[in-house]
């Protein structure tokens, strides 16, 4: 097995394709292949070639200071992709741990815990979705093996909008609100707008950073990783699924959440370019079925009051309107009872095992 770094376009182009040829195209959702090629500026990319120049798997390296100022110096890994074959695997770990200089490996992720990566170890026959994992169940057994360690082990969530107990009456699909608080408090939901989004950013990331600063996988979010992530939401946007919520003029809780958009993704490949965001747009109203929700989060001062309970009795509400099936989420860490719980409330359920992986160097 050698280890290749991409160089040219046509090793992107296979970088890119590999996961398309190994997963089932009706589980697995490819990254933006636009995304790849942006995480290739940070991050070192690499195919994995059998003897005869087969790709047979494919990796990233990096490292962050501020992934290091939060949990301690470690090598990360991200991309990583493989066929079901040990030598294979092993051709990966051993070149990034040469590079680790010392370091516990962390990943897989790209670039961080809080964009994109993971492994799913549970509900390998349920499909992936938009910003989440998946994978076969190869993949964690294969990394354990080897002798990696769980880290910031989650679920992703399912709920099913149209089960029998969803919006019965009196109970606004599970979350009980004062409503006389709203007045009392000086409460005032917001909207996003694909009008405004660029200059309503600012305000997502301040409650983004705030909101998660104490969680241990989560590094601040600059202006440019979010104009990055967010690039071609605008067009996409359901202005009812992404709401904050104001306490006398200042914003406390939030809830970005997204018309789901992962078959069209599966059918071109990650590839969304300009032909292609031209007929997403077109036909963008039959991906009005399904919608994920990306992230939600109170400011540690007002947790523990409600406010995200306010906020998601609003969204099954705006989700009802608009006529859609199911609500999946990115991943939930098992100890963040408190978020488990909205899901719980609402009627739902775990999705996918998730969880990220670490190993000491080698001695």
């Amino acid at each position: 097995m050698r280890l290749v770094p991409v160089r040219s376009r046509a090793d992107l182009t296979a970088f890119v394709d590999f996961p398309l040829r190994l997963h089932p195209v009706d589980r697995y959702v490819p990254l933006l292949s636009s995304v790849i090629a942006t995480h290739g500026r940070t991050a070192e990319l690499f195919l994995v070639r059998d003897r005869h120049g087969t790709v047979v798997g494919r990796t990233s390296m990096h490292r962050s200071a501020t992934f290091d100022a939060k949990v301690g110096p470690r090598q990360l890994f991200g991309h990583t992709e493989f066929v079901d074959d040990d030598s294979v695997f092993t051709a990966i770990v051993d070149a990034v741990e040469a590079r680790a200089d010392g370091r516990p490996l962390f990943g897989p992720v790209a670039l961080l815990p809080n964009q994109t990566g993971g492994v799913i170890t549970s509900g390998f026959a349920d499909r992936g979705f938009v910003d989440s994992a998946w994978n076969p169940a190869y993949y964690p057994a294969t990394y354990e093996r080897h002798g990696f360690q769980r880290r910031f082990e989650a679920d992703t969530w399912l709920v099913d909008l149209d089960h029998p107990g969803a919006g019965t009456a009196g109970h606004d699909h599970g979350f009980a609100f004062d409503d006389d608080r709203i007045a009392t408090e000086k409460l005032v939901i917001r909207y996003g707008s694909r009008r405004h989004l660029r200059s309503q950013l600012p305000i997502l990331r301040q409650l983004l950073n705030s909101s998660f600063a104490r969680l241990g996988y989560y590094t601040d979010i600059s202006a440019e990783q979010l104009a990055q992530q967010t690039d071609g939401l605008a067009y996409l946007l359901d202005e009812g699924l992404l709401l904050w919520l104001e306490k006398a003029g200042r914003p406390v809780a939030f809830v970005v959440t997204v018309p789901d958009i992962s078959e069209f993704v599966m059918a071109v490949g990650g590839r969304l370019g300009v032909l292609n965001q031209l007929r997403l747009l077109c036909t963008r109203t039959r991906y009005r079925r399904d919608a994920v929700l990306i992230i939600k989060g109170t400011v540690p001062d007002e947790q523990g009051r409600g406010y995200l309970t306010l906020l998601s009795r609003e969204l099954h509400r705006n989700l009802a309107r608009g006529g859609y099936r199911t609500l999946r989420s990115t991943f939930v860490e098992r100890e963040n009872l408190a978020s488990a719980a909205q899901y719980r409330r609402a009627g739902g359920r775990p999705l996918h095992g998730y969880t990220f992986y670490e190993r000491g160097v080698a001695t």
